[in-house]
């Protein structure tokens, strides 16, 4: 698959099951090497079967763009004006650009709105992406999820170049 195979657009409630199912396949397939099972559990909201309540709530004050293959949502990303929220791609999906997609088409929205820095909240195991799209890392921090869990993450930012 290459990324003409795969089409974005804004994601609609009823996405909310899958984009789910996503979020916690995407955590589930990772290894307990940089977090523990705690709090890769808790970064999943303690879920095992999809249950989008969480998105919907979320999609009331973030932006969703979905990655699509024909039918089926693969991958999403969620923003807030420059900041990138969240972003998640299916396992079966990974390292298929697929992420990359959704970051530029997140850089390439920024950019339409005259901005000229983004920045993200990276969890440990995606500091290399970020940083081979042209990241930096600013500072490793705290991040606190709903649980009350707290993990740490790598806040880092991308300056985007703007044809002003």
């Amino acid at each position: 698959m290459n990324t003409n195979e795969i089409s974005l657009r804004p994601a609609q409630e009823t996405d909310a099951w899958v984009l789910s199912a996503i979020h916690i396949a995407a955590i589930k397939a990772l290894p307990a090497t940089l977090y523990t099972q705690k709090e890769l559990l808790a970064w999943r909201n303690y879920r095992d079967k999809p249950d989008g309540s969480n998105i919907l709530k979320s999609m009331k004050v973030e932006t969703f763009w979905v990655a699509m293959e024909g039918d089926a949502a693969i991958g999403f990303a969620s923003f807030i004006i420059d900041e990138l929220i969240g972003l998640y791609v299916h396992p079966q999906y990974q390292g298929k650009g697929i992420g990359r997609a959704l970051v530029q088409h997140f850089c390439d929205e920024a950019i339409e709105q005259g901005i000229d820095k983004v920045i993200t909240t990276a969890s440990l195991y995606a500091e290399g992406f970020y940083l081979r799209l042209g990241f930096t890392a600013i500072k490793r921090a705290p991040h606190y999820l709903r649980s009350g869990v707290v993990v740490p993450v790598t806040k880092m930012s991308k300056t985007l170049r703007t044809s002003n």
